[in-house]
């Protein structure tokens, strides 16, 4: 299931769906949201806290308490007004500001609830997760260092930050210890790589404090332009994969060594905006992605896929051709292929991509155009498994994962409006076996619709 209108019938007024799922293989941080018409600007999203099971042991001491903190942008406008923009071709343009769930502090104003109360001498984790729109934060905790322990599902190596960039879609977790005075400090969340500076601020209470009120001296934003572009890379580049450390299984990360497995296909995603009669569009590979009235796993789950939508219209390499083509785009995938996937970003703002169904490595980030001497450069060893992956402008970035998820799974731009407008795809990844091995069968509670609707279910996997 990838809860998308590219797998899954929406869920209409009045009437509701329940998927039972086992969480077997995954840890960590996540957050879940909205993903028809355009509600993910209206809020309805909230945290997914997955822990390792009792027996397998964690790579740090278990924290006093856990805080889910969700940073993000928001507009004045409601999530059916931004949808009319969109849909009348244009661009919704700059957020109006920063919140820190759901609410956005100013330095000075009305008392703030805490977000966190916290007893000295002790270690905190906060999962913090950007499910903003667009726009990449960075928070910090006033006088206070983070220990970056967890990116998206991947125990990480320990290092320790002042802050940390977060794009659009991403989620991290971190140890913060209570050892400085008692009283209250600011958690800071702030736009990076943005035209119009935005900010927030949320209050971390020591609970001897008595209400000492928090300095209004701020600590200082990363560098922007170029400067916060080498300083972010440089972050990114500092995350490791803790190679001794179990994830949700017992074995340790690094006894999957991705880096002598050898590439069976490159794919390069290229981002692209379009005018198509006058309306703004974005697209892959020239390509820009429209629903289907049919879910496109429903139709091919059914046989009719011919009749819903023409596979691998997205070639493995961008053309230079400035046309786009208007349709649902799914790209063929060999099941267990070992796969690269280049994502290319020709334009001037910062682009960031999630693959539902896989975590990837995420190898390289770099200035400039990729070729396959770009490849001496990878980080073969200890490069974090995670489900996102941020690009620079005029930069690329490289992924590598194994197709070993069979079904259909959608890569996105992590931007709502973008997503929206088209760049997007879907992998389409079958096992020939048909087993239970490889893929569950369709839910009993699966939802049909379009020209699925009123027919038998196809005979089930065995």
């Amino acid at each position: 299931m990838d809860g998308t209108l590219g797998t899954m019938c929406p869920i209409l007024p009045g009437q509701n769906f329940t998927y039972k799922f086992q969480v077997k293989d995954q840890i960590g941080s996540y957050f879940y949201f909205p993903t028809t018409a355009f509600h993910r600007a209206a809020g309805g999203m909230g945290m997914l806290q997955i822990h390792s099971r009792d027996l397998i042991p964690v790579p740090f001491d278990t924290p006093a308490d856990e805080f889910a903190v969700l940073l993000g942008d928001w507009y004045n406008k409601g999530h059916k007004t931004l949808k009319k923009i969109l849909d009348s071709g244009a661009t919704i343009g700059l957020p109006n500001g920063i919140h820190i769930n759901g609410q956005s502090g100013k330095v000075g104003s009305a008392p703030l609830t805490p977000l966190a109360i916290v007893e000295p001498g002790k270690t905190y984790r906060y999962r913090v997760c950007n499910v903003g729109l667009r726009t990449s934060i960075n928070f910090r905790f006033q006088s206070h260092i983070m220990k970056l322990v967890e990116v998206e599902g991947s125990h990480t190596v320990q290092n320790v930050y002042d802050s940390l960039d977060l794009h659009a879609g991403q989620c991290v977790s971190v140890l913060v210890t209570a050892d400085q005075a008692p009283k209250d400090y600011y958690l800071v969340a702030s736009s990076r790589f943005s035209k119009k500076p935005l900010s927030s601020v949320a209050i971390i209470r020591y609970a001897n404090g008595k209400g000492a009120p928090a300095s209004p001296e701020l600590p200082p934003p990363p560098p922007e332009n170029t400067a916060g572009i080498a300083w972010s890379v440089n972050q990114f580049r500092s995350y490791r994969w803790n190679l001794t450390a179990s994830a949700a299984r017992p074995n340790p990360q690094g006894s999957y060594h991705y880096g002598k497995i050898n590439i069976t296909r490159t794919i390069k995603i290229a981002n692209s905006r379009y005018q198509v009669n006058g309306k703004l569009r974005f697209g892959i590979n020239g390509v820009s992605h429209i629903e289907s009235e049919t879910p496109l796993k429903l139709a091919e789950y059914f046989g009719l896929a011919d009749k819903a939508f023409n596979y691998d219209l997205v070639k493995d390499e961008p053309s230079n051709d400035k046309k786009v083509v208007l349709a649902p785009s799914v790209v063929n995938a060999t099941f267990r292929n070992f796969v690269e996937i280049i994502f290319e970003n020709n334009e001037n703002t910062i682009q960031t991509w999630h693959l539902d169904g896989y975590s990837f490595f995420a190898v390289a980030i770099e200035a400039g155009k990729w070729n396959p001497e770009k490849r001496k450069n990878y980080n073969l060893l200890d490069a974090v498994s995670r489900h996102t992956i941020h690009v620079y402008p005029k930069s690329w970035a490289a992924v590598m994962t194994t197709l070993d998820n069979a079904g259909m799974w959608n890569l996105r731009s992590d931007m709502a409006e973008r997503a929206y407008l088209g760049q997007q795809l879907y992998f389409s990844v079958l096992s020939p076996a048909r087993s239970l091995r490889d893929e569950y069968n369709i839910p009993l509670t699966q939802q049909l619709c379009g020209i699925v609707q009123n027919l038998p279910k196809p005979t089930p996997y065995s």
